[in-house]
């Protein structure tokens, strides 16, 4: 009946668009491909495609495989991988997703004494991810999520493991430099330089414009945090980072924290992981050394 190979056709043939193609990708020959899935359509009494001239297309039951197929086979992938890594001798992987861009220097922090304390552990930290954070946890492309903006969603656990708050930074000698804090409509004749996140993602939005009706006079995404803070200390524009992180560039460039709104704002950082993986040894280790950090 089911297979894996089922699976795995169904989805190539979705990724590459052809019988022709997926065949090549999954090294068989078409009419091989072609004669699998015509006796599994037997077998279940459906047609899993229906051709439209050249193309094809899924039916309802060729969706639904196709859906098994996203959620089963990087399971399968997974649990090769950790049986190999099992079979030579290693404790297995950990892979960290990042939705925190300025959380990176942080997590090194973390990284350091964790790969000490755990030598037969790899760690991979990624920051692209083919369905979010949350589509990486479920797809298994990632087994922690470090992210200020957790979703709670069934089958996963999301635990706080580090506060901060959130500020505005300016150059040392703007004028707003030595305010104790800022009110949203200050902010309207700035450039407001953040990371290349989507708007209803970014707290400076979310949590203090947005709210309030306002809106920079111009909005400018940069990547590197080190390009942010140098265009900020140079007053090409303002931005909105954890305060933590401020003080380390204030050391080294002429930048300054301001306090967002007379009560400020208050954040967490999370770690998220699937429900079932919490127990496992080392990556509970690696949450419980997130929290003990400073």
């Amino acid at each position: 009946m089911l297979e894996r190979i089922h699976l795995a056709i169904v989805q190539e043939v979705e990724k590459q668009g052809s019988l022709t193609a997926a065949a090549g990708a999954l090294f068989l020959t078409q009419s091989a491909l072609s004669h699998s899935m015509k006796k599994l359509e037997q077998q279940l009494g459906t047609d899993v495609w229906l051709r439209e001239g050249r193309s094809l297309r899924l039916t309802q039951a060729g969706q639904y495989l196709l859906a098994v197929a996203n959620r089963v086979l990087p399971q399968l992938t997974l649990a090769e991988d950790r049986l190999r890594q099992f079979a030579q001798g290693e404790r297995g992987a950990l892979r960290i997703g990042m939705e925190c861009h300025p959380c990176y220097q942080w997590l090194l922090k973390i990284v350091s004494p964790y790969l000490r304390a755990w030598p037969d552990v790899d760690v991979d930290v990624k920051q692209k991810f083919q369905f979010g954070g949350i589509g990486a946890l479920f797809g298994y492309e990632i087994d922690l999520l470090v992210t200020p903006d957790p979703l709670f969603k069934p089958g996963l656990v999301f635990e706080p493991v580090f506060d901060y708050e959130q500020v505005l930074v300016v150059a040392a000698d703007h004028k707003l430099a030595k305010a104790k804090y800022v009110e949203p409509g200050q902010l309207d004749r700035e450039v407001l330089i953040t990371y290349p996140v989507p708007i209803d993602r970014l707290d400076i939005y979310t949590l203090f414009l947005s709210p309030a009706g306002v809106t920079p006079r111009r909005h400018k995404p940069i990547e590197d945090t080190d390009i942010m803070m140098q265009m900020v200390a140079s007053g090409r524009g303002v931005a909105a980072l954890p305060r933590w992180l401020v003080r380390e560039y204030a050391g080294k460039m002429p930048v300054a924290p301001v306090k967002l709104g007379l009560k400020g704002i208050a954040k967490q950082i999370y770690l998220g992981a699937r429900q079932a993986d919490v127990g496992v040894d080392y990556l509970r280790a690696f949450i419980d050394l997130a929290r003990s950090q400073p």
